[in-house]
């Protein structure tokens, strides 16, 4: 069953049907796919230049394009960006216009142009070769204006958009967009980029979270770090964990060093023996040796101990082994990071 503004399609005056309506939209990711397949032919020695170019650049890269194609220019500019190649995207039009000045000589240009004649970009050409920055070219014709002024022009084999009027830009930009991305991972490659540089430059997201945050940066402290001396009764064990609301005390020696852990389970197992004396030493009741985290130990490792040993609270100790710290389950799982 239809619904709604789209319930009247079926029987317009357009004459479409269903199976019309099937038959346009295979004939789009037809072409569309067809397109990115096309992406492979301009994967050689030409593209291999391009790449020496991006990297050799000593500064940044630079995308530039009008209407679609500059809307596919300002996305490769945030996946250069994000990927380990400084990038930005500097429009054609307001470029003539002053912000040219963006762009120096040690950068490196891409501009994109379907046709390789958009005007705007052009004009921006004559600046560009007077700088001696570099030229990269991605378009689909090799004849164009474009194309012959760069130090590289990539051509993609496009002759028709899967728009229907084959006026749209579709399979046009959909290449661009496939040989951007390709540029951008093969130099993330190049350049050794791993998953700690691209957690660096997205520390907002789960990944950089958990890649780069540290136990000191969630670890309670001071005095909310709870600590006992070894031979102090149970009973002042537990004001001290009331005190600080965490569920476990560190205990340490009378050098400060850290000798065992008490928590309210170590309580719940004395008093299930029937033993209520509240006034036996903590180091009685104590776990000893206890997991321990350091303070510059990723949280993420700390959660892994955690999970592994079905704790919830773990010392952090210096060089030394003096408390400095308690992690906290939650304090991990509220900052979003997760195993």
């Amino acid at each position: 069953m239809v619904h709604g503004c789209g319930a009247g399609v079926f029987a317009s005056g357009a004459g479409l049907n269903s199976d019309r309506l099937i038959e346009a939209a295979l004939r789009v990711v037809r072409l569309e796919t067809a397109a990115v397949a096309s992406v492979e032919s301009t994967i050689g020695p030409l593209f291999l230049e391009a790449i020496e170019l991006l990297l050799e650049c000593p500064a940044r890269v630079i995308t530039s394009g009008m209407g679609k194609a500059g809307l596919i220019a300002r996305k490769a500019a945030a996946t250069f960006a994000s990927t380990g190649t400084p990038s930005f995207f500097v429009h054609p039009a307001e470029a003539v216009h002053g912000d040219l000045g963006m762009i120096t000589g040690d950068d490196v240009v891409i501009a994109y142009s379907h046709r390789g004649q958009t005007e705007e970009v052009l004009r921006i050409i004559p600046y560009i070769r007077h700088i001696k920055a570099g030229l990269i070219a991605i378009t689909s014709n090799p004849d164009s204006e474009l194309a012959k002024n760069a130090d590289v022009a990539l051509v993609l084999p496009i002759e028709a958009e899967a728009c229907p009027m084959n006026l749209a830009p579709t399979s046009s930009t959909t290449a661009m967009l496939a040989l951007s991305d390709t540029l951008a991972l093969v130099l993330l490659e190049a350049r050794g980029f791993g998953p700690d540089d691209y957690a660096l430059r997205h520390p907002g997201g789960s990944l950089g979270r958990k890649l780069l945050t540290k136990v000191s940066d969630l670890m309670h402290r001071g005095d909310d770090n709870p600590m006992i001396l070894e031979d102090r009764p149970v009973r002042e064990a537990l004001f001290v964990m009331t005190r600080s609301k965490l569920a476990a005390t560190s205990v340490i020696d009378a050098e400060g060093k850290l000798v065992g852990f008490f928590a309210d389970g170590d309580l719940r197992r004395y008093l299930n023996r029937g033993e209520d004396d509240l006034s036996v030493p903590v180091s009685s009741l104590m776990t000893r040796n206890p997991k321990v985290a350091r303070p510059d130990m990723m949280a993420v490792k700390a959660l892994e101990i955690l999970e592994a040993f079905k704790i919830i609270e773990l010392p952090v100790v210096d060089e030394e082994h003096r408390p400095v710290g308690m992690i906290h389950l939650h304090d991990i799982t509220r900052a979003g990071i997760v195993l």
